[in-house]
């Protein structure tokens, strides 16, 4: 009895809660529907927005009928409304007799490329903050939806980050159908999908997710969607905030998920096989799946010759080595293992160091530390000031230090090597993981030498190798090692001799370069050669 009792008490506590819950979260104006009073209409529009100031609304009759309009001043372009809307409604006749005015408008007053209907508060809502116009008529129970997007938008310009010497020049903007179109140029093909979905409860911000039927894996794509389809946050303004709520493995600090501001790069990823996803807002466009070897890939490389390619990108990947282990190899070598170093350098390194009080690993943290803040302080400040503070700061702080006996002048050229490598990673992201990985080695070379470097590397690679970016291993295809697609990893073939895209990526159609493709010296026909006998 006492069970039963605890039963009937706990489901009316229920109740209550449930009752609690519809008081203080009563039915969103979403949820409604439209009501026939177009007056009525309004002004629950404007009550939901706050009575804003940029919430336009223009009443108007047509024959008999009454009617408003509404827009948000900044987001719809009044030229197309005045020429496209009003002016279709002043000057046209309404034929005598009981006629379906919603439709009549639909048909004969809406001179724009994109009217649809509406039905509830959530579709008006999403369009008039789209920038497009919603129109009520008096007895409606629905209302019109017409496309006058006219925002004011950054024009197309070239890519700041990721620079090329023959590449084009064009770079993705902050409009997500500027962004779209720039892509349907370079694949002109009716299997370039572009889906799109709204996340963020409060931005409701626009999403579209690219990839080319028959190429991409649809498990793959599946994956991306639902991922996406999880997100539950109030706002998304960047397409970082979805990087970060859809990689696989947060505890990390290297990237798995790959962004370019470059049409170009994300084109060459779809033809491989990947997925695009493009945030409204950012000029930054995400792909996945995302692999270890592809931030060693820039743009040139494939506008270059094979060989230039290749020499160029080994480079890359000796200096990310050099940026990954330069000033703790130089702390091992001075504490722990002067032997290594010729006699004569290990002299003259030890004369240097004489007049510094420090141990080498707090010289080398003290620069170290000093030049990231003057990185940041580059950046953050206004461009003409940025790049002169970077320069000169650095060259007086080091040159002042040395002076004062704060660290030796090899430390200032082992850090200065260091940074330099550093910016020699085309994609910014995997750089930031070279910096932290750095400071890392540095502390284990202080404490084991050579053999800290050792454990920290062995480390860094079982990370790495443990690693999945939407499934896909992160070290393909050197782990697991695959020999097919080694043509375009350390090295880069020809491009008549990679024929088939990376088949650990494409489930689809494999096949990229045709039969034959190999260039060579036009065939001499038979008079030609006998003239050439001659």
């Amino acid at each position: 009895m006492s069970i039963l009792s605890k039963m009937l008490k706990n489901k009316q506590k229920k109740r209550q809660d449930d009752n609690y819950k519809q008081k203080q979260d009563p039915q969103k104006p979403e949820d409604l529907p439209i009501l026939r009073d177009y007056q009525e209409n309004i002004s629950r529009l404007k009550e939901e927005t706050g009575n804003g100031s940029d919430i336009n609304v223009r009443e108007f009759k047509i024959g008999s009928h009454k009617g408003g309009l509404v827009f948000i001043d900044g987001l719809a372009s009044d030229q197309a409304i005045a020429d496209f809307i009003l002016e279709s409604v002043i000057e046209k006749e309404v034929p005598e007799g009981p006629i379906d005015i919603f439709q009549f408008m639909m048909d004969e007053t809406m001179a724009l490329g994109n009217v649809k209907t509406i039905e509830n508060w959530n579709q008006v809502f999403d369009s008039l903050f789209s920038g497009n116009t919603v129109i009520f008529l008096q007895g409606c129970n629905k209302a019109i939806s017409g496309e006058t997007k006219g925002w004011e938008k950054r024009a197309i310009s070239e890519p700041s980050t990721q620079l090329s010497i023959r590449g084009p020049k064009d770079s993705f903007t902050e409009t997500l159908r500027t962004n779209t179109a720039l892509i349907r140029r370079r694949v002109k093909s009716p299997n370039l999908r572009v889906d799109s979905m709204k996340i963020g409860t409060v931005s409701q911000s626009d999403i579209a997710i690219l990839y080319i039927d028959g190429i991409a894996n649809e498990k793959i794509v599946g994956e991306v969607k639902e991922r996406l389809q999880r997100i539950n946050i109030d706002s998304v303004l960047g397409s970082g905030y979805i990087e970060q709520l859809i990689e696989d493995q947060t505890w990390t600090t290297f990237p798995t998920t790959y962004h370019s501001e470059r049409p170009d790069v994300v084109t060459s990823h779809l033809l491989e096989g990947r997925i695009a996803i493009i945030c409204d807002g950012t000029p930054f466009v995400v792909t996945v799946p995302a692999i270890f070897i592809q931030f060693f890939q820039a743009p040139d490389d494939y506008y270059s010759r094979f060989d230039i390619s290749t020499g160029i990108r080994i480079l890359r990947i000796l200096a990310f080595l050099i940026a990954v282990i330069g000033p703790s190899v130089y702390i091992a070598a001075t504490t722990f293992h002067q032997e290594m170093i010729p006699t004569t350098m290990a002299i003259a390194i030890a004369a240097q160091r004489e007049s510094v009080p420090f141990p080498a690993f707090v010289e080398a943290l003290i620069m170290e530390v000093t030049f990231e803040i003057l990185r940041e302080a580059g950046l953050r400040l206004p461009r003409a000031v940025g790049q002169a503070v970077s320069i000169v700061g650095a060259l007086v702080i080091g040159q002042a230090a040395v002076q004062a006996g704060f660290v030796s002048p090899v430390m200032v050229i082992v850090v200065s090597i260091t940074a330099i490598a550093n910016f020699s990673t085309p994609v910014f992201a995997m750089a930031i993981a070279a910096r932290l990985v750095r400071f890392v080695l540095m502390g284990l070379a202080t404490v084991l030498g050579f053999y800290g470097i050792m454990l920290g590397l062995m480390f860094m690679t079982i990370h790495l190798c443990s690693l999945r970016s939407f499934g896909i291993p992160y070290m393909m295809p050197l782990a697991p090692f695959n020999l097919h697609n080694q043509q375009d990893a350390f090295v880069r073939f020809p491009v008549w001799a990679i024929k088939n895209r990376p088949m650990f990526i494409s489930k689809g159609n494999m096949k990229r370069t045709g039969e034959n493709q190999k260039p060579g010296p036009p065939k001499q026909s038979e008079n030609q050669s006998k003239n050439g006998e001659e």
